[in-house]
């Protein structure tokens, strides 16, 4: 099994947690209040921005041309989330641009940004994949069952086979680069759990 593989399923029944969550729930069937969803909206662009950094930190401390393009791609792949984002803002009137974090918000964001400024590669990597897994993970859940018009998109973004790939990828680079340390293994539980507390901030 790949390093990629046990690390995710060492954390599945954090991601069903996750799943189980009422927020998550909500996007399936609709009964998420709006107010939630564009506070959602307005945190996840703040974290994506950062995110986007963390993936550039990894392209600056990258040393193969394999490297340069995976890390690039991922890179706009990011940059398409956060315009799928603006068009959400500008449906629902989210104003983007002075976004105030969350208490749960700014810890990943720090976390995440802290891990990557010292350089480690596999160890960015592993605080870097939980959330692609996780979010290709949800969207194949919930558009597996009905899904109500409302946040339709938001489901079909993540269970996207384009977005399945871009995870996939993600976790390639974390096999290449990453040794099954304790902190490895550290980071990848870490942003899982960040995971759920971000989910539950906004509902």
């Amino acid at each position: 099994m790949s390093l990629a593989a046990a690390l995710w399923q060492s954390n599945t029944s954090e991601a069903e947690r996750i799943l189980a969550h009422g927020f998550v729930c909500g996007l399936g069937d609709g009964s998420l209040p709006v107010g939630c969803f564009k506070s959602y909206v307005a945190q996840d662009a703040y974290f994506l921005e950062a995110f986007a950094r963390a993936y550039a930190f990894c392209l600056a401390n990258s040393t193969t041309r394999e490297d340069l393009a995976d890390f690039a791609d991922l890179i706009v792949g990011v940059r398409d989330e956060l315009a799928l984002h603006k068009a959400y803002a500008e449906r629902w009137q989210v104003d983007l641009a002075g976004v105030v974090p969350l208490a749960a918000t700014q810890a990943y964001v720090d976390f995440l940004l802290s891990i990557a400024r010292r350089g480690d590669l596999g160890e960015t990597i592993a605080a870097m994949t939980p959330c692609m897994r996780l979010y290709a993970f949800l969207g194949r859940a919930l558009s597996a069952g009905r899904v109500a018009p409302l946040y339709a998109d938001w489901v079909k973004t993540y269970a996207d086979p384009g977005f399945e790939a871009l995870a996939a990828r993600l976790e390639t680079l974390l096999d290449r680069h990453a040794a099954n340390s304790d902190a490895v293994r550290a980071n990848y539980a870490r942003a899982m759990d960040l995971e759920y507390g971000f989910f539950d901030a906004n509902l």
